[in-house]
């Protein structure tokens, strides 16, 4: 059967797989004018519910639910308040987190083989746990309870499910395949009503960008919001689809990949998110030098061009993104890079240089005189000083580094694919955006268990605590 063909076994066993997700999503969009702020709880609940359905049906029905919950939690979210009132703490997002802290009983219950070789892919992330335990100390020492727990489990969630997500992952690249067929389904979705934002922003979305203190996402009115879709601002949106773009892209080939990714990349364009632009850039690029992705890289740069192109000479969107594009190169007048170096400054002159920290207790970005955070080097230093904050870091990298060998440990175009979110994210995005916290750290902790599967890992450690045999052998 050729690519191409659409074939109706996959979409059902995604049904099956997603549906007690996509049932809550809808049911709190539809109940939220009906039953106004109770329809959190409700829906906080459901979340836990949900993912204890998907985790039990298996990891890949986990992994593509997860992917639902978080590109549209937020857009219900967004449904809820417009009838019952902004809520400034967006507790409904915490739904996706529980969702994805549901695998974690497994392990406690079904601990791994004791008297198999040892995970060493497991000690970065623990690493990162324990810093994280330290910024959650700071702030309850500032008697800061909720920002404590909030800013944690947004943290350490993702850590959490990476480690029960690694656990079951395999060479076979069954969760790779996975989260690419729910990609298929999201990318158009996300992208369609992208558009739509752009050109129509509905009332929930202008009452959102009133009330929320993001000031990154334009303006309230028609051809002046920086897309952000159903997700919860055009940094996560972006993110998300620049990652299902490369892996639809290359996983996908044929006519329905293409009717998929093309809304998708228009509304990449229109979030006007240049650090996902790069990203996507730089994981083209390289897949470029392996033998099993260049052909689909040179296409596929030559098909993105090609949107370009028609995107600037055909559409009315040709100012604004091409004013965006010009940006690239002016970096002297880049004020958005102007802000991320004076950002280092005034951290470097703050009072102790931010030694210790300062927890999970950061003034929110609206308030007027407060430091934005961008990147994961300035988030892990406010958050935990200078000498945690540097262990956290060197924990990403390694981690990272660790996901970016999957192009050479599996030289399919799955793990070259891999690898090239990994080598993105470290390059690119770890400097300029923060992948620690939310539904982009889900998104990045899934993808390097999937690069880093138990069978390679406790393959490694066999043969390292085996090196006579591995000499025999040789």
């Amino acid at each position: 059967m050729k690519e191409s063909r659409i074939d109706a076994r996959p979409l059902a066993a995604l049904a099956m797989d997603c549906w007690p997700t996509a049932l809550l999503l809808l049911a709190a969009a539809l109940a939220g004018p009906v039953l106004g702020g109770l329809v959190r709880p409700a829906f906080i609940l459901g979340c836990a519910a949900a993912g204890w359905f998907a985790w039990r049906r298996s990891a890949a029905a986990h992994v593509q639910s997860a992917i639902i919950m978080f590109a549209f939690a937020p857009f219900v979210r967004r449904l809820v308040d417009a009838s019952a009132g902004f809520d400034s703490s967006g507790i409904m997002l915490s739904g996706p987190l529980l969702f994805i802290l549901m695998p974690i009983p497994s392990l406690i219950l079904s601990p791994a083989d004791r008297t198999g070789p040892s995970n060493p892919w497991l000690v970065p992330p623990f690493i990162i746990l324990a810093c994280i335990l330290y910024g959650g100390a700071l702030s309850m020492f500032q008697n800061d309870w909720f920002n404590a727990a909030n800013g944690g489990m947004k943290w350490a969630a993702p850590v959490l499910y990476a480690i029960a997500l690694q656990q079951q992952a395999r060479s076979d690249t069954v969760l790779i395949d996975a989260i690419t067929r729910v990609f298929m389904l999201v990318l158009p979705l996300t992208g369609l009503y992208g558009i739509w934002q752009y050109v129509d922003p509905q009332n929930w979305d202008r009452f959102w960008m009133v009330n929320a203190s993001i000031t990154s996402a334009g303006y309230p009115l028609p051809y002046m919001v920086r897309v952000f879709s159903t997700m919860n601002g055009p940094a996560s949106y972006a993110t998300f689809t620049a990652t299902g773009l490369l892996l639809v892209g290359f996983l996908r080939p044929g006519w329905l990949a293409m009717i998929a990714m093309a809304p998708a990349a228009l509304g990449l364009l229109l979030s006007l998110y240049r650090t996902s632009w790069i990203t996507l850039a730089v994981g083209v690029l390289f897949c470029l030098f392996f033998p099993a992705t260049r052909t689909r890289s040179l296409s596929l740069t030559i098909g993105l061009l090609a949107a370009v192109v028609v995107t600037v000479l055909f559409t009315p969107f040709a100012d604004v993104i091409t004013s965006r594009f010009e940006s690239l190169g002016s970096v002297s007048q880049d004020s958005s890079g102007s802000e991320r170096l004076d950002e280092f400054v005034m951290l470097w002159n703050a009072p102790n240089s931010m030694v210790l920290g300062s927890g999970f207790t950061i003034t929110d970005v609206g308030v007027a005189g407060a430091m934005p955070i961008d990147g994961q080097i300035i988030a892990s230093w406010v958050t935990m000083g200078i000498p945690v904050g540097l262990i956290c870091l060197t924990a990403y990298i390694w981690v990272g580094l660790g996901a970016t060998g999957a192009a050479w440990r599996m030289p399919t175009r799955e793990g070259v694919v891999l690898g090239a979110l990994a080598i993105s994210a470290l390059l690119i995005q770890m400097p300029l955006t923060s992948i620690s916290s939310g539904e982009v750290s889900a998104l990045f902790w899934m993808l390097v268990a999937m690069a880093c599967p138990i069978d390679q890992t406790a393959g490694q450690a066999r043969r390292a605590l085996s090196p006579r045999g591995h000499q025999t052998g040789a």
